[in-house]
C-alpha cells in the first residue's frame, strides 16, 4: 500500500511516499480502507518533532473509510461498516489498522469525506465550546483563526449556543466566511490591533473566553482582553510555542484561567468519544453544522498540503484522498 512515512523530523520534505505492507489486524483492531484522511496541525507538529513520535511512523491522525478485516476479539464493527477515527497514527495511507474502541460509526446522511473532515476539528470545536469553557447564551467569545478548520466550526457552535462571537482573520475573504458562520464582529488583524478593537467592541469589559489556536503571536494580547476570571483556552500554536511566563501575571490581569487542552483528554472514555462524535455527526446530518472542504490532495501531494496549511493560505478543511 502507499503511505506517507516520516523517517526523520523536519519540514514538509520529511514526508516520503513509500510502499508498505497492508497491515494485519491485531485481536482488538479493524483494518480500514481509507476513503479520506484529514490534514491537521497536529500532523505538522509531529512531522516537525515538536510532538515526539517513535521513528519511523506513518503520519495522520484522522481518517474515514470501510472496514475490510477485523481481529478475533472485535465485536462492535464488522467488514463493510463505514467508520471514522481520530487520535490514532497511520491515516496518511491506503489502509490503516485501528483499535476497535477508537472507531465510531459514520451516521447516515454523512459521507466518508465529511466524516474525515469533521471528526477531529468538529470534536475539538465541541469540547472547547461545551466542556473546556461551556459557553452560555449572552456570553462573549473571541475566536482566533476563525476561518480555519476548527475556527469555522467553533464559530457556528458558539453562535448556535447564543454567544456573541468576535472573530479574528487575516483577509476580507476569510472575514466573509466568518460572518457567514455566525460571527457577530470580525477583526482583520492585518489591518487593526485585535486587542484595541476587542476592548472597543466590548466597551472595555473584555471577553469571557479566548479560543486561541495561534499561540506565540496572540497569547499575551489575548490575556489583556479577558474579563476578570476569564479563560484563555490555548488549543494550538500555528505561529509557534508560547514562551514560558510568570504565573503571577494571571493574578495581575484579573485572576485569569489558562488551559492547554487536547482532544485526547476530552475523549478519554469510549462513552465520551461516542457522545462527542455523535453530537458532531448529528449536527451535520441535521444541517446545523456546515463543513467547508476547501481542497483535496492525493497522497503524493501531502507535502503541498502541509505547505498550504502552514502558509495560512487555506480556509476550512484539507483532505488527502488515497
Amino acid at each position: 500500500m502507499k503511505a506517507i512515512q516520516i523517517k526523520q523530523p523536519g519540514g514538509p520534505e520529511a514526508m516520503e511516499l513509500v510502499d508498505l505492507p497492508v497491515p494485519e489486524p491485531k485481536a482488538n483492531e479493524a483494518v480500514v480502507t481509507l476513503a479520506a484522511s484529514g490534514v491537521n496541525f497536529i500532523d505538522v507538529y509531529q512531522r516537525e518533532g515538536r510532538y515526539k513520535v517513535p521513528l519511523p511512523f506513518v503520519l495522520g491522525q484522522e481518517g474515514a473509510g470501510t472496514v475490510t478485516a477485523v481481529g478475533g476479539h472485535v465485536k462492535s464493527v464488522k467488514v463493510g461498516d463505514r467508520v471514522a477515527w481520530t487520535g490514532v497514527l497511520g491515516a496518511y495511507a491506503e489502509y490503516a489498522a485501528v483499535p476497535e474502541d477508537r472507531l465510531v460509526p459514520i451516521a447516515a446522511g454523512v459521507t466518508d469525506q465529511q466524516a474525515a473532515a469533521a471528526l477531529l476539528q468538529g470534536m475539538t470545536a465541541h469540547y472547547l465550546s461545551h466542556s473546556t469553557y461551556p459557553l452560555k447564551r449572552g456570553e462573549t467569545a473571541l475566536v482566533h483563526a476563525a476561518a480555519g478548520g476548527v475556527g469555522l466550526l467553533l464559530v457556528q457552535m458558539a453562535h448556535a449556543i447564543g454567544a456573541r462571537v468576535i472573530a479574528t482573520v487575516s483577509t476580507e475573504e476569510k472575514a466573509k466566511l466568518a460572518r457567514e458562520a455566525g460571527a457577530d464582529d470580525v477583526i482583520l488583524y492585518t489591518q487593526a490591533d485585535f486587542e484595541a478593537e476587542t476592548k472597543r467592541l466590548t466597551g472595555g469589559k473584555g471577553v469571557d473566553v479566548v479560543y486561541d489556536s495561534v499561540g506565540k503571536t496572540t497569547f499575551e494580547k489575548g490575556l489583556n482582553i479577558l474579563r476578570p476570571r476569564g479563560m484563555m483556552a490555548l488549543y494550538g500554536g500555528s505561529s509557534g510555542a508560547v514562551p514560558p511566563f510568570d504565573l503571577i501575571v494571571l493574578s495581575q490581569k484579573g485572576s485569569l484561567f489558562v488551559t492547554r487542552p487536547t482532544l485526547g483528554h476530552y475523549t478519554l472514555t469510549r462513552d465520551e468519544l461516542m457522545a462527542r462524535a455523535g453530537a458532531v455527526f448529528g449536527m451535520m446530518a441535521a444541517g446545523k453544522l456546515k463543513l467547508r472542504i476547501e481542497h483535496k490532495y492525493s497522497l503524493a501531494e501531502a507535502q503541498r498540503a502541509h505547505r498550504d496549511l502552514e502558509g495560512r493560505k487555506t480556509t476550512g478543511k484539507l483532505l488527502l484522498i488515497p
